[in-house]
């Protein structure tokens, strides 16, 4: 499709906390060996995002922001990449891919590690500048680098279902494969953002016998009874301590939470920390609990391409059991975007979608 090295497109640049973000042109680059450039159908603006803006995470800039990203395949290079089954990625196909690229050789990919590789870059957290500025969602095309985890999507799954399954969905996915056995188990998740309702419904997926969401917002609890809950608790309640969960899964990152979370399990209960990804204060833990409990205590961040993978498989089996759609609640063209940030600030939806 594209004959020409400056064929252009443009970009939402990021550039300082509190600043409005910079719609720019950026050259297209074609892809080498083993890349793809994908035009954006979608992108959804996660929390991490909205931190970032705000001045509550660092990120160097300029940067464009985006990591819940869906796209088409238009240009491949020569060999094409290779997707997660090992078949070529091919022009048209409908994709995802893992947020994190990792080198696969260092110690910490051969732990099983490779969110934490050596050597990582992720989409969405990068300076914008060179022949990878396009490595952002904020756009209208972006180029996937070698190394790559490409998933290909089904149709059947639509833009809203399917554009945060690089980032939540597999964040909860990532959790869950820490969690082990599900089926029958009470299962707490503390939070009803996105993390938390997805990991509702992911639960009951997963055949837990109950699951209980605790969240402040009640309009998010009633969100939680729909994608599964079968308990929902009001925050100030404090109406947990005989629940005795066998799993608890923190997804809100409020230390209060994170407390509770380290406390309130049943006997040989996992404690999965998802939520605390921007600085926080310092969490007290009751040794003597953690030890007479035997809990285990587990912190997650990013995923593997499996748990991608598992991701791409609860939506498709999930899509038509739970309305995941409605946690995109509106959506803006890319001319829009700081309106889109605005909406997010001032209305707190689960997500806002970004559509180029």
């Amino acid at each position: 499709m594209f004959q020409r090295r400056n064929q252009t497109c443009r970009a939402a640049v990021f550039r300082a906390p509190g600043a409005p973000l910079e719609l720019q042109e950026f050259d297209i680059h074609r892809p080498a060996e083993r890349e793809a450039l994908v035009q954006i159908t979608l992108c959804t603006i996660c929390g991490s995002d909205l931190h970032t803006i705000r001045g509550k995470r660092n990120e160097s800039t300029p940067a464009i922001l985006g990591h819940e990203i869906l796209g088409k395949v238009t240009e491949v290079g020569d060999p094409p990449p290779l997707n997660v089954d090992g078949n070529p990625v091919r022009k048209g196909d409908r994709v995802t891919w893992s947020t994190c690229v990792s080198c696969s050789r260092c110690d910490r990919c051969n732990a099983g590690f490779p969110q934490k590789c050596r050597t990582l870059f992720k989409y969405g957290h990068a300076v914008a500048e060179g022949r990878y500025a396009l490595s952002g969602g904020l756009a209208e095309y972006i180029l996937l680098r070698r190394g790559s985890a490409v998933i290909p999507l089904s149709d059947a799954l639509a833009d809203q279902v399917a554009c945060p399954v690089n980032c939540a969905t597999a964040t909860i996915a990532a959790a869950y494969r820490i969690a082990d056995q599900v089926a029958g188990k009470r299962i707490l998740v503390l939070g009803a953002g996105m993390l938390g309702l997805t990991a509702a419904a992911f639960g009951k997926w997963r055949q837990a016998s109950e699951v209980t969401v605790c969240d402040l917002d009640a309009g998010r609890l009633q969100k939680a009874s729909a994608l599964g809950a079968d308990n929902i608790v009001d925050w100030k309640s404090h109406d947990l301590d005989d629940s005795l969960p066998e799993i608890v899964l923190e997804c809100s990152g409020a230390p209060d939470a994170v407390e509770l979370a380290c406390h309130v399990g049943d006997i040989g209960s996992k404690v999965i920390l998802v939520g605390s990804v921007k600085q926080s204060p310092p969490v007290p833990l009751d040794a003597q609990n953690t030890v007479r409990a035997c809990l285990s205590i587990h912190g997650i961040h990013n995923y593997t391409p499996k748990d991608l993978g598992t991701a791409v498989e609860f939506l498709l089996h999930s899509s038509g059991r739970f309305p995941l759609a409605e946690l995109v609640q509106t959506t803006y063209p890319l001319t829009a975007v700081n309106d889109a940030i605005e909406f997010a600030f001032e209305n707190r939806p689960i997500r806002v979608a970004i559509r180029p």
